[in-house]
């Protein structure tokens, strides 16, 4: 094929949580196939300091930070009857990068992470488009308008409406539209409006179980003290997993200290917001804030917890304390996904008693606990290696054009 054009709503760089652990290895799997161009925003100066990396895998790339303030964007997208979403990610300069590699370069394709991004493609490109939404966003915040303030709900059942239109429109202009699981592709499916359907396809995620070894790290040290010892890992400024933690350390960890009365919950993550660090020190919480490496706080624990009460897709939390061999607590929400079983594989329960009666069961029973992290190994090892999940992906970039309409 000739080249491809790869738009990403955050720079793939580095692939430290889970929207650009996917990103990643896509663009990479994608460079593999073809010379790429890549277009990319960046949220801070951290992320600026990536370009190198870009540069180097790229045949070009154009990497803009985005500067204007979310309630700008947000005063924006009331005025022109857009989603906050759109304007959050909206840039000029992005817009003429694209438009400049479409008019000088021989692009045969162009790859869209994140539905944000939609908003860059051309009605007229004649090429393929891969459009990988990752999860229904639009579902999402239909879930976050059910709680909170007022005026807040208000604004996320807005938000929720206009992107529901926005990713149907779309999926009817692009070639093919992906979802992270098979579980938001029939969600998706569910909510379209009558009339012929798009082409809308599961691509899950891998884990790498070279880098995720238990054997090839050493537990972090502030995990060898008194325990039993319970980690949660995440991007700890993303509302979901901030409500998580919350009932883990006030509803869950004091039935747990009932019986254990050392026990601590470590949280593991990147931007601890103000409410996630109030909770250090309540019912043996710990709070990290940013780690350099999740691997040896992983090895250490005793028991891994994702309690999502909302989640969308494949969580990489989950996939990466199966990789490193520990028994996993988590809801259903947090198993959507994933192919895995209730014991041998993880341990599911949907209540704070139901979770604390499941992490006393593991933490009582040693023997069995090891034999589920094993088994959850065993289970990545053999269905969620990125070779496998990212097999289809050269022939949904290299099959034959198709024209998009003018939908939008």
């Amino acid at each position: 094929m000739n080249e491809i054009l790869f738009l990403a709503h955050r720079v793939p760089f580095p692939p430290d949580r889970g929207d650009k652990i996917r990103s990643n290895h896509l663009l990479r799997r994608i460079a593999g196939i073809a010379p790429v161009h890549v277009g990319a925003l960046a949220d801070d100066a951290a992320d600026m300091a990536q370009e190198s990396e870009l540069a180097a895998i790229a045949a070009s790339h154009c990497l803009v930070r985005r500067t204007a303030p979310l309630p700008l964007a947000a005063l924006s997208a009331l005025g022109q009857g857009k989603p906050v979403s759109l304007a959050a990610f909206a840039s000029a300069r992005l817009q003429r990068y694209v438009a400049h590699v479409l008019e000088t370069r021989p692009i045969a394709a162009i790859f869209v992470f994140s539905g944000q991004m939609a908003q860059y493609v051309p009605a007229a490109f004649r090429g393929r488009v891969v459009m990988d939404f990752v999860d229904v966003d639009s579902a999402k915040f239909e879930a976050y308008a059910q709680t909170g303030a007022l005026p807040r709900r208000l604004l996320y059942a807005r938000e929720a409406r206009l992107m529901r239109r926005f990713e149907e429109r779309t999926a009817r202009r692009v070639t093919t539209s992906l979802f992270i699981s098979r579980e938001e592709r029939a969600l998706f499916e569910s909510r379209l409006e009558e009339g012929t359907p798009p082409d809308v396809r599961a691509l899950g995620n891998g884990i790498d179980t070279v880098f995720f070894d238990p054997a090839a790290v050493v537990p972090a040290a502030e995990m060898q003290g008194p325990g039993p010892h319970i980690v949660f890992t995440g991007q700890m400024d993303y509302p979901p997993n901030v409500e998580a933690v919350d009932v883990f350390a006030r509803k869950v960890m004091p039935q747990i200290l009932q019986v254990h009365s050392e026990a601590r919950f470590a949280i593991v993550g990147r931007a601890p917001t103000p409410a996630v660090r109030a909770l250090a020190g309540l019912n043996g919480t710990v709070v990290t804030g940013p780690v350099p490496d999740v691997r040896p706080w992983l090895a250490g624990a005793d028991v891994v917890t994702a309690p999502l009460l909302i989640a969308r897709g494949v969580q990489n939390k989950v996939l990466e304390a199966m990789a490193m061999a520990r028994p996993v607590l988590l809801t259903p929400a947090a198993a959507t996904g994933i192919d895995a079983k209730d014991c041998p594989h993880f341990a599911l329960a949907d209540t704070p008693d139901g979770l604390a009666a499941r992490a006393l069961t593991l933490l009582a029973d040693k023997p069995a606990a090891e034999a589920m992290g094993a088994a959850a190994r065993r289970y990545v090892i053999a269905e969620c290696g990125w070779d496998r999940v990212l097999a289809p992906l050269r022939a949904l970039l290299e099959g034959p054009s198709e024209s998009l309409d003018d939908a939008a």
